[in-house]
């Protein structure tokens, strides 16, 4: 996936517009910020959701940070594999790490979202 033509949020998910769903993951950086992955939650397909709130949670040896949707709609799929593979998110947050995909309708509007250089900025100014 081109990681410069995702949409983010300052929670740290990234956003690929497909039609009219998307495919929403964690960033390489919310991984190594949390470490040591342990756990898991997803939602189930066909929940509706709403952009801003929670849609699941991860858990590392450190902390619970919840996963917050930068979209509302319905959910569609699951990568219900992650959960017993953890390592993807480290290995190929932007590929096999997905982590849900949401049906937003035609007029979805990503402009709250952050390019990939503002992410990047974003990100710089977090590390310090």
């Amino acid at each position: 996936m081109d990681q410069s033509q995702l949409k983010y949020a300052k929670t740290h998910e990234w956003v690929a517009l497909e039609g009219e769903s998307v495919t929403i993951g964690i960033t390489d950086f919310a991984v190594h910020q949390l470490t040591d992955l342990v756990y898991l939650a997803l939602p189930k397909v066909g929940k509706a959701i709403v952009a801003a709130s929670p849609f699941g949670e991860v858990e590392s040896v450190k902390a619970a940070s919840d996963l917050y949707s930068p979209v509302s709609g319905e959910i569609t799929a699951v990568n219900a594999a992650l959960a017993d593979n953890l390592d993807w998110l480290s290995t190929d947050p932007f590929g096999k790490g997905w982590i849900i995909k949401v049906h937003v309708g035609p007029n979805v509007d990503l402009s709250h979202l952050m390019d990939a250089a503002a992410y990047k900025a974003f990100c710089d100014s977090e590390a310090h």
